[in-house]
């Protein structure tokens, strides 16, 4: 029976178990149930849980101060964070714009982009190119960059038609007759649509590094980048980089466009910023860029209440330093690749699974009624919902990635735990996902939803 709440939940009517504590890579309910969290919450607690650094640093900025307004004062946690933030950034990333969350990050890199053109005297770049099967943040600005169909559906009369792009999915590659060597292609589209609209129109492309929650950590091939910073460069075009969910070591290196060795113009932060310790977020911006505005308004027009929030920034902080002390980032690719390793094998028992990926510990599990024409199944049958599901009866929670394959199709789960897992604890997570599978194949072969069979 559903208890009496007051409190707005992801789905009205459910009941949801009530959260007691976490320790380390584990979530504990009241009633005594552990969770292993192989998603990292929403791919977000990189560190894990109840560690008592972070506490203390929640403790000792609280005791000196906890809010001030940003056009008033800074503080010392803010102004050190930001110099951390562009130390560690690719290029010239050298100034940070603090928000509190990534969808706020990706709606402040918008406007930095349109606002940076405005300063330049060349007003008519007001637009973005983005992808479909992405997702930028649920604001409105943020919507309109992404290419999330289910996600756009209620407000598309009020979202701009930003996305226009296919996604690099080499599994379902658009461009399959020059797969694996189609990154000349997805940059020929793009510059297609860029003479189509008219680059004296095009503020920025805009894209994540790996796809998150659209496709469930869809890499592209491997000079992709490359080809797609030629095009923004030719034409005057900015490039954002979305790391709400890949920044921070989540991918194996600090920022994942370092695996491609291209920097962006803008580049957003969040999630694993402050590891799910507090709300923030942050946009990282240029030097060219600031000098411009600086040059003229001297005003970047956004903002907060709480951006640059000094209890927030102290926070961060501590996650920051203990990213560093444990060398956290180089364990997220040492336990990443046996984690893949792990996905490969399960794919090679289960049919039902038509493709693994990921970079680091940001991987995904997609799933097929047919392997070999990658049929996917009808949303209406919930596979990754069932899935979900059944590992969470078996104590592991997984993040879904439904619903990608233009919006009417396709199922799959991120596996993203925080980024302290050693490798006893990836094969227990990978013990779970495989009784979660078994149990899930038995339930919709009994529904006649899909047919048992070995890979030969």
């Amino acid at each position: 029976m559903n208890k009496r709440t007051h409190l707005i939940k992801p789905l009205l009517g459910m009941d949801y178990g009530v959260i007691s504590h976490g320790k380390g890579i584990y979530l504990y309910d009241e009633e005594g149930n552990s969770f292993l969290d192989g998603c990292s919450g929403a791919v977000t607690a990189n560190i894990g849980h109840g560690v008592s650094e972070i506490t203390e640093a929640m403790v000792n900025q609280a005791n000196q101060v906890s809010f001030v307004y940003r056009s008033q004062f800074t503080s010392s946690s803010a102004e050190e964070l930001a110099e951390r933030l562009a130390q560690s950034a690719p290029g010239d990333l050298d100034w940070v714009f603090f928000v509190n969350s990534g969808s706020e990050a990706m709606e402040t890199a918008l406007k930095i982009a349109i606002q940076y053109w405005q300063e330049l005297g060349r007003p008519t770049k007001n637009k973005v190119i983005s992808r479909w099967m992405s997702y930028h943040g649920i604001t409105m600005g943020a919507l309109s960059m992404s290419g999330h169909v289910i996600r756009r559906s209620r407000f598309t009369a009020m979202l701009e038609q930003y996305p226009t792009l296919s996604p690099p999915y080499c599994y379902r590659c658009t461009f399959k007759d020059h797969c694996p060597n189609c990154s000349k292609q997805y940059a020929l589209e793009f510059e297609r649509e860029v003479q189509r609209l008219g680059a004296d129109t095009i503020a920025a492309f805009v894209c994540e590094p790996i796809v998150g929650a659209a496709g469930g950590a869809v890499v592209p091939p491997e000079t992709y980048f490359q080809e797609m910073k030629a095009v923004c460069d030719r034409y005057d075009i900015l490039f954002i980089a979305d790391e709400v969910m890949t920044g921070i070591g989540r991918t194996g290196k600090m920022y994942a466009m370092e695996h491609w060795g291209v920097v962006p113009d803008i580049l957003a932060l969040g999630k694993g910023m402050s590891a799910g310790y507090t709300p923030m977020a942050a946009t990282l911006v240029s030097d060219r860029i600031i000098q411009t505005i600086e040059r003229g308004s001297k005003i970047v027009l956004s903002g907060h209440t709480f951006s640059a929030n000094p209890l927030s920034a102290s926070i961060c902080l501590a996650v920051f330093n203990y990213i560093k002390k444990h060398n956290v980032v180089e364990n997220a690719e040492k336990s990443g690749a046996i984690l893949l390793r792990g996905l490969e094998n399960l794919k090679s028992i289960y049919p039902i699974i038509g493709d693994v990926r990921g970079r680091g510990l940001l991987t995904a599990i997609e799933f097929v009624q047919d392997p070999l024409t990658k049929e996917p199944f009808a949303l209406q049958n919930e596979v990754t919902n069932r899935f979900i599901r059944k590992c969470y009866e078996e104590g592991l929670l997984v993040y879904t990635a439904a619903g990608g394959l233009n919006g009417v199709a396709g199922d799959a789960v991120i596996v993203a735990p925080p980024l302290i897992i050693q490798e006893h604890e990836v094969q227990i997570l990978l013990d779970k996902l495989n009784k979660g599978l078994t149990e899930l194949v038995s339930e919709l072969a009994a529904e006649g939803l899909y047919e048992t069979r070995s890979i030969s």
